[in-house]
């Protein structure tokens, strides 16, 4: 397992250490004039992170900042650089003090630069010394990322030139070293959204959802002897099947030598491999321990270069695991070390209030992750940002798989040639930079089209350059400027916050994603970026609870898709807030976490379970599908007292659909467990009988409980349900022939062949066929009663277009009788549910619009089809009914102060208040006031 320190690479930490801290020592005269490190302070930040105040001039980022590929010997050049704007790129500075001082590596628009600025153009200049003990080696002058074009001089001689904002560089500044004191001038061009180039969501006048440009240098910078021939990067793809590390070992000045590279783990050696420096080396692996979420095991790396020219050593880590997808219970899922993990994820953008781009300092940077982590989630979204290479081992380390976005150009349509130029280059140095990562299982190259083109040529170009993930060419394609989809990704991804009746399903090459939802906001005074200013993606929230308690709602919904949807990953926006987002679990300042982490936990884990078919939720209607391919369009079903599968699909009889439709009740014998309620004969429950599965009535003995009771267990095929036996352990819920049975693998009977068993005994539990859990009279007037105590004379009824509720007796004027008279229809879109059209004005219905429950005309739209469409379940007592909307998760038909709305319980609003919640969504249908 990799640690910070190891015993393998103690020495090299320490040497890192010392040398990190000389770094500042060798800043000389020139570069920095005396008492400037005394006199420098960072500027003031809107808002101040637990971080902010231990960043100094003697401590800027002193971490070594590349774990993929560690040398002993380095020198970190972070520190007081000299600053000024310039006009261009033409003339340096050479031997010219600047005026100012800028905090390297932190972006000039940073409080924590110095400077807290915007310039398109900008000249830094230092001074250093190397080492002694460097002589007769080269020098390399290292980026890690520098906004956009960088030119670098070293004694007045040009070194290089670099264009790219996110990837990181070096220059072999040798030959321009002289004895003694050394000048480096770096001159940055940073236009930002004025030209054509990568830019995520940095902008010059930043607002709503885009944010404070990082301009220059952004990353550490530091200087590293090497020999003529030397590692340049380690390729690493591991071969679970073989129990293989392939290792590409990349290098400069390497004719004829070989490498030879040793997999470790607690410093011992457990596999090596010698063989040409480009060469694939096989390197064994034996008895391979996987990296995954619940076990982010890493191996030490070491790999040595022998032959003509001087060797070079260098460590790193690797994470043994698998990417792919693969059919699973019938759905196309994405797979990690071969089995379908469901990726629960959040839309990480990388911003700081102190810092920008840059994290204050690498305690803050793990932080983030950590946070996330224990938050319950598995997945990052890294988004249209990337980060320095320290984040990528704190996510390797802590088990967090991540979709790397590619920063965005501009949003735009059809970004002209320069543009896409600029984003190729720069992409396919990205990808080759990072393909080495362990966390990263996808791709993502571009955004809801922003700047989209020829996305189907950008997937090939990134399957060519990386072959082993999964390509998404386009998050949120269902959205914004995104172009036709080219079918040649691996991924359906679709955005959609918080209101949402489903996703696209997968298909038989392609996963479904959601690839953000959520967008919950809450402003918490003393912690805004912009005081008064906070917004959300929808409503904010005034508390803990009701934040809390929408990200449940909504994240329930979610899990409800996995079945229901196929969907196999979802990413929520997001884990703090960015400058005037108030979106996030944790304000900007990361000091206040806004929702309950228990609830947050607690949901998130249900995701995961469902996912691995246990967590179901109790008390809810369900369907049960088979998984045995060939017959995932078949449905666990009663037929004359007898449990059997049948093919079911939309166009099914209605008999057919409620026989296929269960409540998934608390075990009879054992509540931890589950029985089968009958939705249409209520009181009868699946259990087995000389182990035929059947429906019969509760006698309510302790056999029968017994019978009845199924315990959820992880399907058998990878994906999905089995239902153990309570009282017959070892014995499954197994189709065979149409007919169910409590089967045994391999038993003496013949249902127990053992032939497709795993199959045959795993169920996908999916969303009912039937949604309604209660049945309401269909083509009949009715009217709807409150049932809150002192308010039952009140009805639901219409008024100048509005719903709202008021006291209707046999004495009313026949027009109120009227308007609180409704004909109950089948649901207009979803015949399973119900709409409700008045009584007087035929055509029109009760639907809702911003919440408001009003009367509308029927527009033929899909969307007045979902509002007006309310699934009808049981009510608080028996003779009562809850009317769910059919679109907005977690909300009913409820009256509060004689108006009516769809309100969700402990909501932002008024409405949704909890108090007498439950009876107030509560409605008794009664006969008719207007026959």
């Amino acid at each position: 397992m990799f640690k910070h320190p190891r015993p393998s690479v103690a020495r090299l930490l320490s040497a890192v250490a010392v040398l990190a801290l000389t770094a500042t020592g060798l800043v000389a005269a020139p570069a920095s004039p005396a008492g400037a490190a005394a006199g420098w302070q960072p500027k003031a930040p809107p808002l101040t992170t637990p971080w902010t105040s231990e960043v100094s001039p003697t401590n800027a980022l002193p971490d070594y900042p590349r774990p993929q590929l560690v040398r002993a010997d380095w020198l970190n050049l972070n520190g007081l650089w000299e600053f000024a704007g310039a006009a261009n790129l033409n003339n340096p500075p050479v031997n010219t003090s600047l005026t100012e001082h800028v905090l390297v590596p932190y972006p000039i628009e940073s409080a924590l630069s110095g400077i807290q600025r915007h310039e398109d153009t900008m000249w830094y200049r230092r001074t250093f010394t190397t080492p002694a003990a460097w002589s007769g080696r080269h020098v390399k002058l290292n980026f890690g990322a520098v906004t956009w074009e960088t030119r670098v001089w070293v004694n007045g001689t040009p070194v290089g030139t670099h264009t790219g904002g996110y990837d990181a560089f070096s220059f072999d500044i040798t030959a321009a070293l002289r004895p003694g004191g050394n000048e480096i001038i770096v001159g940055a061009h940073s236009p930002v959204d004025a030209a054509g180039i990568p830019i995520g969501k940095q902008r010059r006048n930043p607002s709503g959802i885009f944010y404070t440009a990082a301009s220059g240098i952004w990353q550490t910078v530091w200087l590293e002897p090497v020999n003529a021939a030397h590692i340049t990067r380690l390729d690493t793809t591991p071969d679970i099947g073989a129990s293989v590390l392939d290792l590409a070992v990349q290098g400069a000045g390497t004719g004829g030598q070989q490498a030879r590279a040793e997999v470790l783990t607690g410093g011992r050696v457990v596999g090596r491999a010698t063989g040409p420096v480009g060469a694939h080396l096989r390197v064994p692996v034996p008895n391979v321990r996987l990296w995954s979420p619940e076990d982010p095991f890493l191996y030490d790396l070491r790999v040595t270069l022998t032959g003509a020219g001087g060797g070079d050593t260098v460590t790193g880590y690797v994470g043994m695991r698998s990417i792919g997808k693969a059919m699973i219970g019938g759905v196309l899922r994405p797979t990690l070390n071969g089995k379908f993990v469901y990726q629960l994820g959040t839309l990480d953008q990388g911003y700081w209030p102190d810092g920008i781009y840059t994290a204050p300092t690498d305690a803050a940077l793990r932080f983030d992750l950590e946070r996330q982590k224990a938050l319950g989630f598995n997945m990052v979204r890294k988004h249209i940002k990337i980060e320095p290479a320290r984040w990528f081992y704190h996510a390797d380390r802590l088990g967090l798989m991540v979709w790397q976005d590619m920063p965005a150009l501009n949003t735009i349509d059809d970004p002209p040639q320069w543009d896409r130029s600029n984003f190729e280059s720069e992409l396919t140095r990205i990808v080759n930079q990072l393909k080495g990562i362990t966390s990263i299982v996808q791709w993502v190259p571009f955004n809801e089209g922003w700047g989209e083109y020829d996305a189907g040529r950008i997937v090939d170009l990134v399957r060519a350059l990386d072959p082993t993930r999964l390509i998404n060419h386009n998050s949120g394609s269902n959205c914004c400027l995104s172009d036709p989809d080219p079918g040649n990704g691996d991924i359906i991804d679709d955005h959609a916050y918080q209101v949402s009746t489903g996703t696209r399903p997968p298909t038989a090459s392609r996963v479904a994603v959601l690839g953000e939802y959520g967008g919950l906001g809450r402003r918490v005074p003393g912690h805004e970026w912009s005081p008064g200013n906070g917004f959300g993606y929808g409503d904010l929230y005034t508390d803990e609870a009701s934040l809390t308690g929408r990200y449940v709602e909504i994240t329930n919904q979610v899990r409800g898709f996995i079945n229901t949807r196929g969907l196999s990953a979802s990413v929520y926006t997001e884990p703090y807030d960015v400058e005037n987002e108030v979106n996030g679990f944790y304000t900007y300042d990361r000091r206040v976490l806004k929702m309950t982490a228990a609830q947050v936990r607690a949901v998130n884990q249900s995701v995961l379970d469902t996912a691995r078919g246990l967590g179901l939720a109790a008390n809810e209607l369900a369907s049960l599908r088979v998984t045995t391919p060939g017959h995932t369009d078949r449905y666990l079903r009663h037929a004359d007292s007898l449990a059997r599968t049948d093919v079911v699909n939309g166009a099914s009889p209605d008999g057919l659909r409620r026989d296929a439709t269960f409540w998934l009740r608390p075990g009879l014998a054992n509540a931890a467990c589950y029985s089968f309620e009958s939705r249409n004969n209520p009181g009868h429950f699946l259990r087995h009988a000389n182990y035929r599965v059947r429906k019969d009535p509760n006698d309510g003995s302790a056999l029968f409980r017994a019978d009845a009771t199924f315990c959820a267990r992880e399907g058998l095929g990878g994906g999905g349900t089995t239902f153990e036996s309570y009282n017959l352990p070892g014995h499954l819920l197994r189709h065979r022939a149409e007919e169910v049975y409590v089967a045994r693998a391999g038993g003496p009977n013949p249902w127990d062949s053992p032939a497709s068993f795993a199959a045959d005994a795993t169920w996908a539990v999916t969303a009912p066929w039937w949604r309604s859990g209660a049945d309401l009279p269909v083509d009949q007037p009715r009217s709807m009663q409150v049932t809150t105590t002192g308010f039952t004379d009140r009805y639901l009824r219409h008024r100048d277009s509005l719903a709202r509720t008021d006291v209707v007796t046999s004495s009313s004027d026949g027009a109120l009788r009227a308007d609180a008279t409704f004909v109950i229809r089948r649901g207009l879109a979803d015949s399973t549910c119900y709409s409700f059209e008045a009584r007087n004005f035929p055509g029109s219905y009760l639907r809702h619009r911003d919440f408001r429950v009003r009367l509308d005309g029927n527009d033929g739209s899909t969307l007045f089809a979902q509002d007006a469409t309310f699934c009808a379940q049981p009510g608080q007592s028996a003779d009562t009914v809850r009317l769910a909307s059919s679109n907005i998760a977690g909300t009913n038909i409820r009256h509060y102060a004689e108006e009516v709305w769809i309100a969700s319980n402990g909501g932002p609003h008024a409405y949704d208040s909890p108090t007498s919640y439950p009876a107030d969504v509560s409605w008794r249908v009664t006969a008719p006031w207007s026959p």
